[in-house]
């Protein structure tokens, strides 16, 4: 600007001296002026050395469409190279508050490969890059909930030897899940379901046959078959609602729930049965409105029956089912040991946050215990341990996979401690409400 009125000046003391020269004077600095101002309102949309980047990027800041990509639902990064050859010279130089959160960036630009270090979306990046083709791939993120993404990186319009790419990612984790529940369901409900549907067609047809005019025969065979249909039932009931649970497992519940509440009423539910087995419960719970946790109230009513349930079932006529709930634990609080003498196993690990506060609800029982080599196998779907499989314990073998799934939705953990001949305890825990999470602190 300073150059510019300087030539100004110059340029109306040639015209005051000799006018003829001073309005060829005043043409050329109008061009040059024009030329000045299109190169000033071009300058946030050059392409910029990689060093200088950071300086680029200052100046697209303050256009709206750059914030309106920084809140954008879909993470995207613009992603730069130079020579193909350099795998370092793959860089971002910007990603919105998505991309940071799902990769964990954590600064505002640096080499590719410190935000993706997958092949295949780096693969898909140098498509777009070298080749200014649109890539394509599938990535996979890290952690518990196990969520994939469409990668998109199409190239940009640059000039010199930088070359620009818009990598974008959609969410896809929903369908990819639809597609495997119902595979699953299929595939479990075909093989779960043949054993009673044989039973009772046997039944059918012996009813139908000799056993026609056999009434102790019929009662008899009756009844077995309304336990085989009662037993089908639960078993598609829990993979009706193990389906659902997966289908959203991703997204985090946005509602609260008060955790002795929530206890209160499942032991006060299972109140008759307890009764009819001879099973007291002991509860031992903070006051309510203590223990407030982000959840869907539902979902952790029927993780604190499953495990209430199982405890009622494992535990002799005269013992006792413990309930006790703990507020303001760190991750390492939440798994450690309670027993001497048991095996210790976690379930289920969520991706911990260094300043993260639990509340973790135990259920132990005064059962046999469970042999060190099946607590491993605990949550697999259809799993029974030896007197699971029959009998007063008979059980569809889902109850303890619908229990990882909820707490996994809740960004929580599963933990077991058993031993042969002293019972077993599950624990699982999820985060506290943060201003639960402060009081906790401050106690």
């Amino acid at each position: 600007m300073l150059v510019l009125a300087a030539a100004i000046g110059v340029a109306l003391l040639v015209m005051f001296w000799r006018p003829e020269a001073g309005l060829a004077a005043l043409a050329a600095l109008a061009v040059i002026a024009i030329a000045g101002v299109f190169a000033y309102v071009r300058r946030p949309f050059a392409t910029q050395p990689l060093a200088a980047s950071a300086a680029a990027r200052a100046g697209v800041s303050a256009l709206p469409f750059a914030l309106i990509v920084e809140r954008a639902a879909d993470p995207m990064i613009i992603a730069a190279g130079g020579d193909r050859a350099d795998l370092n010279a793959r860089r971002f130089l910007f990603a919105n508050a998505a991309a940071r959160e799902l990769l964990r960036i954590q600064r505002p630009e640096g080499p590719l490969t410190t935000a993706i270090r997958a092949p295949e979306v780096l693969a898909a990046v140098d498509e777009a890059l070298f080749e200014h083709v649109v890539g394509h791939a599938l990535y996979q993120a890290g952690g518990v909930q196990d969520r994939v993404w469409r990668v998109r990186a199409e190239p940009l319009d640059s000039d010199g030897d930088i070359r620009l790419a818009v990598v974008s990612l959609r969410d896809e984790t929903e369908f990819r899940r639809s597609e495997r529940t119902r595979a699953d369901f299929l595939a479990n409900a075909s093989h779960e379901l043949r054993t009673p549907l044989a039973s009772l067609t046997g039944f059918i047809e012996t009813l139908r046959g000799h056993a026609r005019d056999d009434e102790a025969a019929r009662d008899r065979f009756l009844t077995i078959m309304q336990v085989q249909a009662e037993r089908m039932r639960r078993l598609i009931d829990d993979l009706l609602s193990l389906s659902r649970i997966e289908l959203g497992e991703h997204i985090a519940p946005a509602g609260q729930v008060d955790l002795t509440v929530a206890a209160i009423d499942v032991l006060d539910a299972l109140g008759p049965l307890a009764q009819e087995r001879g099973v007291t419960f002991e509860s031992k719970l903070p006051p309510p409105g203590e223990a407030e946790a982000p959840g869907d109230r539902d979902q952790i009513l029927q993780v604190i029956q499953n495990l209430a349930e199982n405890a009622l079932k494992y535990t002799p006529a005269g013992g006792s089912v413990s309930v006790s709930l703990e507020m303001g634990l760190d991750a390492a609080s939440c798994v450690a040991p309670r027993s001497a003498g048991t095996v210790h196993l976690s379930l289920l690990t969520p991706d911990h946050a260094p300043d993260r506060r639990y509340a973790a609800l135990r259920v132990q029982d005064q059962g046999s215990g469970i042999a060190r080599a099946n607590l491993p196998r605990l949550t697999e779907r259809f799993f029974r341990v030896e007197g699971q499989k029959s009998g007063e314990h008979a059980g569809t073998g889902l109850g303890l996979a619908i229990v990882k799934h909820i707490v996994n939705r809740h960004r929580g953990g599963v933990t077991v401690e058993s031993a042969e001949g002293m019972g077993a305890t599950f624990t699982f825990y999820i985060p506290m409400t943060r201003r639960d999470d402060a009081e906790a602190g401050a106690a």
